[in-house]
């Protein structure tokens, strides 16, 4: 039962809403922040992409959290990379699920 209450607390958000818990403001200086997908792959809502959103939301809880407990500067580049390995983790697993399923992902390629 739980599951589908997050579920349905997440269908009821916007899309940015996922992105907007990270505290960027605190990111260290250099670091990069992964792509967050705020539509899902060919339009399709599905159970793929609630997974996906939660993965993030769950990343994003944990990086606070680790934040909030950090005492020196290398704990928070540690928080930092291990959300960035969490949010490549989730699109990575939802991409190849989105293929299983016969989705792919677009490209743009520009050449001359």
């Amino acid at each position: 039962m739980k599951k589908w209450t997050t579920l349905a607390i997440l269908a009821a958000l916007p899309a940015t809403a996922a992105v907007a818990a990270v505290p960027y403001g605190a990111m260290p200086s250099g670091f990069e922040a992964p792509h967050i997908r705020t539509s899902p792959i060919a339009g399709v809502v599905n159970q793929q992409w609630y997974n996906y959103k939660t993965d993030i939301l769950e990343a994003e809880k944990e990086l606070t959290s680790d934040l909030r407990r950090s005492t020196d500067r290398e704990d928070r580049w540690d928080a930092w990379d291990e959300w960035e390995t969490e949010v490549v983790d989730a699109d990575k697993d939802y991409v190849k699920e989105m293929r299983k399923k016969g989705y792919r992902t677009g490209r743009v390629t520009v050449g001359g």
